[in-house]
């Protein structure tokens, strides 16, 4: 019998390391007596229910997660037995599909908190068997092979997600173990992370006053400027925060209560994304963009194309560190925004520079990332994660940091025929935006490509040719001359092609691979063939589809190979310092 109980005989989380599911002391000797014999009977049966194949058939409600798009079927009788919260909801009126079960949506059972699945299922687990269940694998750890996994973000985050799920659903002695659990942990987790635990111990109110106190305790003595302050949390909290500071003596300039007025009148601006508004507040010359870290503010808390914007204008120094000592590339990578990575990048960001404990950009991203995330598969022509597309963006630019005219087109673009350059990007850029649309889509934001007109083109596929709008012109219609929108449609297209062959050379050498392997100009849907030649260039188009398809699975493999290399690689290092062989100071929480 699984040997992991009730709360009263157990005082550790585990997630098969160090954290996340109860355990019993392993010198504990087996229970003899009758009663609780049949108390871890019925927890094991009421267990075997919750985990059973034919779970859906037996109960009587479902709770849905439209966030995650999944679903899990609950028996009513038992959550209410067992939680006042849910006794509650489910003696209201309740909508119900055509099956006649009972459907409650996640995200308005939590109100205030943004739950995952994964939290749920471990609240939930509890409430039929009594038992703390052990989190799924790579939920509660990150992509760093280096770390630990106690305290790097994704533990921090499914930790207070379960605290608040079991406060909410009034469970208290779940709530009361994740908060021991989590005042074990402070001394090692960063302070960004700190306030992600402090605004969850807020919202838990009374019953989450030590962690509460604690994490303020903690913040006070900090780095942790007032506008970071001001966005994560209530004003009273960051008042008391800022009162505290200022009995110790620990104010500087830029945690004042009040932050310069003109700066704020700058952030402002850039929240509004007013750029020109921006540029009019720098002419009064009461400070600068630098000064103001106005490209910080813009990276963390802004619209990427106002990022862009300010970027622009060349007027600050996209190396530069904020009193905490983070570069803008840094808080780029907290942001978890690829776009905002890019441009950064091509701007000149350095991916070397280290944080005050010794973090570059890349591990950042990397302890922000769950493992479960980063090792999602993705199927073609569907987009890619968000945190695993920052991850390959600064892994690249480290492996590889060319100039970007360095990124030389295919032979396809050798020809002088302005005409045939631009049915080729054409063509390339939309079969991208078929096959890799996430990352089409930062390198065509970047190239501003939706600022110029789409054109009509020349498909390799016909799906391409459906959602092409024809305009005026046709790139296909004879005589053709090239005017200045066709030239500004290619230089950002071509742009588009640069940033791929930069940053997404696994992307981009699939559509190498499928845009060399014929001359599209044969294989276009001009609209005048006769039934045999479109005959002809249908099955061309399936065979190119079959390259294709073949192209992309040895790319992908090729790729997971690098990646387990690169990983047996870092940890070697890992090893090596651990030994005392190397000695740079690694980062880390």
């Amino acid at each position: 019998m699984d040997n992991r109980i009730g709360f009263s005989d157990s005082n550790e989380i585990s997630n098969g390391s160090s954290t996340c599911c109860i355990e019993t002391p392993s010198t504990s000797k087996p229970f003899t007596n009758p009663e609780i014999a049949a108390l871890q009977q019925l927890s094991g049966n009421l267990e075997t229910i919750f985990d059973s194949q034919d779970f859906d058939y037996f109960a009587d409600a479902k709770i849905t997660s439209s966030n995650y798009n999944r679903e899990v079927p609950v028996h009513r009788c038992i959550l209410s037995a067992r939680s006042p919260f849910f006794k509650s909801v489910f003696s209201s009126p309740v909508v119900k599909d055509r099956s006649g079960v009972a459907k409650f949506e996640l995200k308005e059972l939590a109100k205030d908190y943004d739950v995952g699945f994964d939290s749920l299922m471990t609240v939930l687990g509890y409430l039929y068997s009594g038992k703390v269940r052990p989190f799924p694998k790579d939920v509660c750890a990150c992509v760093d092979d280096d770390c630990s996994h106690i305290a790097c973000r994704p533990a921090v985050d499914i930790l207070a997600e379960v605290l608040y799920a079991s406060f909410t659903f009034q469970v208290n002695e779940l709530g009361a173990l994740y908060q021991r659990h989590l005042l074990d942990i402070l001394d090692k987790v960063s302070s960004d992370d700190i306030l992600v635990i402090l605004a969850v111990a807020n919202i838990c109110g009374g019953a989450c006053e030590r962690l509460l106190t604690r994490c303020v305790e903690i913040i006070v003595k900090s780095n942790v400027d007032i506008v970071t302050l001001d966005k994560a949390l209530p004003q009273y909290i960051v008042k008391k925060i800022m009162d505290s500071r200022s009995e110790l003596g620990l104010n500087v300039p830029e945690n004042r209560n009040l932050l310069d007025k003109h700066v704020k009148r700058i952030h402002r601006a850039l929240e509004s994304d007013d750029v020109e508004l921006v540029r009019m507040l720098l002419k009064e010359a009461h400070t600068n963009l630098d000064d103001a870290h106005a490209l910080h503010y813009a990276v963390s808390y802004c619209d990427a194309k106002t990022t862009t914007e300010i970027l622009d204008l060349g007027l600050a120094d996209v190396n530069s560190r904020n009193s905490r000592g983070y570069t803008v590339l840094h808080v780029a990578a907290m942001r978890k925004e690829p776009k905002i990575i890019v441009s950064l990048l091509t701007k000149g960001a350095r991916l070397s520079d280290l944080t005050l404990d010794g973090r570059k950009a890349l591990q950042i991203s990397k302890r922000l990332t769950r493992a479960t995330d980063y090792h999602k598969s993705t199927e073609e022509g569907k987009a890619s994660p968000k945190e695993r597309l920052c991850i390959e963006i600064l892994e690249q630019a480290e492996r590889r940091d060319p100039l970007l005219g360095e990124a030389s087109l295919s032979l396809a673009m050798a020809s002088d025929d302005l005409r045939m350059k631009l049915l080729y990007l054409e063509n390339r850029v939309g079969l991208a935006k078929l096959l890799f649309p996430m990352e089409a889509k930062v390198a065509m934001d970047i190239a501003q490509v939706d600022g110029t007109s789409e054109l009509p083109l020349a498909g390799i596929r016909p799906s391409i040719l459906s959602g092409a709008q024809r305009g005026a012109v046709d790139l296909n219609e004879a005589p053709f001359r090239m005017h200045e929108e066709h030239l500004n449609r290619m230089k950002a297209l071509s742009r588009t092609v640069e940033l791929g062959k930069r940053f997404f050379p696994r992307c981009s050498d699939v559509l190498n691979k499928i845009m060399d392997a014929d001359d599209l100009s044969q294989i276009a849907y001009l609209g005048n063939e006769t039934s045999e030649e479109r005959l002809v260039k249908r099955q061309r188009h399936l065979e190119l589809q079959e390259a294709l398809s073949k192209a992309f699975d040895e790319d992908k493999q090729e790729f997971d190979r690098s990646v387990i290399s690169s990983s047996s690689s870092t940890k070697s290092i890992g090893t090596a310092r651990s030994n005392g062989k190397l000695g740079d100071k690694g980062g880390g929480h």
